[in-house]
């Protein structure tokens, strides 16, 4: 191998690198209540209520370009947490709605 194959090997893995981390899955966020988490669940979310999410966020997703997808019952408390997210500097938030509306959106069956 010369260094030229070399260079360009190096530089497919760079891109194949970088285009996998475009890719990376969302963090998806519970904002219900306990008692509403225990009673229904998309296994493997973290659950956090809406009234804790900046500070409970910052110390698991210090990188406020982390994609992160919030739900709830109807969205009205995801769209707070979106908001109080977004106003601490997180980029990458949105509200997914309903947990129904994020079962549909991932293609989880009930």
């Amino acid at each position: 191998m010369n260094l030229n194959s070399i260079s360009k090997i190096f530089l497919l893995f760079v891109v194949l690198f970088t285009s996998s981390l475009s890719y990376a899955e969302a963090t998806w966020i519970d904002v219900r209540s306990k008692v509403e988490h225990t009673l229904d669940n998309i296994e493997g979310d973290v659950r956090i209520s809406h009234d804790e999410i900046v500070t409970s966020v910052k110390g698991m997703f210090p990188d406020k370009s982390t994609e992160i997808r919030l739900y709830c019952r109807s969205g009205g408390r995801a769209g707070k947490a979106m908001s109080a997210l977004k106003t601490a500097g997180y980029k990458n938030v949105s509200n997914a709605g309903s947990i129904e509306d994020a079962r549909k959106e991932r293609g989880l069956g009930d």
